[in-house]
């Protein structure tokens, strides 16, 4: 009868090299997470979702999922552990990056006392584009919020709790500033009137709709409890047919919308923001694009990662 294996796992500070413990009698197909958790009975401070653990300092994190016997190490494993600070669960933090836009605009539109002059105190534009500003703009954050609650299921558990404070500040500030100027008494409409105004808005609403129904494609995915993977084609949703071009149709909306409102409003903190947004969602476009093709192979060749043809 042949003798049951076990390891050895050696877990050191990242930055001190100091040893905080050492795991013996750990099974094979014992995952990282179930080392966290065993590293968490010795610092009970660091809960799973706080520690990094990697094979060398410099070196990526280990994924959960990862099972001891299959990495590069022999039956006694060194480990190098790093704290990353406080967490939040993705949906506490959508939740509070979405909410504090949605509620600091109202603050601007209906003109809460100090924010202008005293003599505009709760009042209102008598501009047309302000209300339909302040309703798309309602409407994109409560679509948010619906998403994060009924929709989105997200793959990694927590999020830092300074890249939280962080994010909010973003979105909160861009959503303080531009609704500053757009509700402000000496705001004036745009250039070419109810033309500009309606076309833009239109623009606005078909790429919310698009954005959503990406996101329940994406949903429909995979399935609860399930860790199976596929790359996501488009269905008999006309506005899922952008998978065709682009690996991030989502995000393709997401620009669009925003674009459509900065035509709206012609607002240059809009334009602004929509400018920064586009920049930040190539990125991940890009880096989302560049995972579908290394993963899968037959990965469609005509699709791009943003825009069709383009990027």
């Amino acid at each position: 009868m042949s003798r049951a294996t076990f390891f050895e796992v050696d877990v050191l500070d990242a930055k001190t090299r100091k040893q905080l413990c050492f795991l013996d009698k750990v099974e094979p197909y014992s995952t990282i997470a179930d080392i966290k958790s065993l590293v968490h009975k010795s610092y009970p401070q660091w809960y799973p979702a706080r520690q990094a653990l990697k094979l060398d300092p410099k070196a990526k994190a280990l994924r959960d999922d990862d099972v001891l016997q299959s990495l590069p190490v022999g039956t006694t494993a060194t480990m190098y552990f790093r704290d990353l600070g406080p967490q939040l669960g993705w949906t506490m933090v959508f939740l509070a990056e979405y909410m504090g836009p949605l509620f600091t605009y109202l603050m601007f539109y209906f003109r809460l006392p100090y924010i202008y002059p005293h003599r505009y105190a709760f009042t209102s534009s008598p501009l047309t584009v302000t209300t339909l500003a302040c309703a798309c703009h309602t409407g994109h954050y409560m679509k948010r919020l619906v998403e994060t609650i009924f929709v989105h299921r997200f793959s990694h558990g927590t999020m830092p709790l300074r890249t939280i404070i962080r994010n909010c500040v973003y979105y909160w500030g861009f959503s303080a500033w531009l609704a500053y100027y757009i509700n402000h008494p000496l705001y004036t409409p745009p250039s070419y009137g109810g033309l500009q105004i309606n076309s833009a808005c239109a623009l606005f609403v078909l790429c919310e709709v698009g954005n959503f129904s990406i996101h329940l494609t994406l949903n429909s995915l995979k399935g609860e409890g399930t860790k199976s993977r596929n790359f996501p084609t488009p269905t008999k949703n006309p506005f899922t047919w952008l998978f065709f071009f682009v690996s991030c149709p989502n995000y393709t909306y997401e620009v669009g919308a925003w674009l459509g409102f900065s035509i709206m409003t012609q607002c240059l903190p809009v334009a602004l923001y929509t400018l920064l947004s586009f920049i930040q969602m190539s990125v991940w476009a890009r880096g989302k694009h560049r995972a579908y093709t290394q993963e899968f192979k037959a990965y469609p060749s005509l699709r791009m990662a943003l825009i069709p043809l383009v990027l």
